[in-house]
């Protein structure tokens, strides 16, 4: 599992991430992914097109990191999702409590509100 960062604007940076966020990749980048997102006050949004499953313990990490982000004053949304990751995160009702939107654009707008 990689993550490439890239600064949006000051108070936004995005994540991209790539692979499998399974036992494994989850593990891989669970100390880098916590830190990146938890640190500060400003709002993340996490690219996740090139993430083509996700397990539990992935579903776990993201809940996390977006719960210790909204209590910091900030969001985490997520973005590009691929149908079976948008799925899964729906069946387990993720999306009720991560908002997900279609791309960059749309999240800096929800980011807004």
């Amino acid at each position: 599992m990689e993550i490439t960062v890239e600064e949006l604007n000051s108070d936004t940076t995005c994540l991209r991430m790539n692979g499998r966020l399974d036992m494994l990749g989850s593990g891989e980048i669970d100390l880098r992914f916590t830190a990146l997102t938890t640190t500060d006050n400003g709002s993340i949004i996490v690219d996740m097109s090139g993430v083509d499953f996700i397990a539990s313990i992935g579903m776990r990490l993201l809940l996390i990191c977006a719960k210790s982000k909204k209590t910091r004053g900030g969001k985490l949304i997520l973005v590009k999702l691929q149908p079976l990751v948008r799925e899964a995160l729906e069946t387990a009702g993720i999306d009720t409590l991560i908002s997900i939107q279609p791309d960059e654009s749309a999240a800096l707008i929800a980011l807004q509100d």
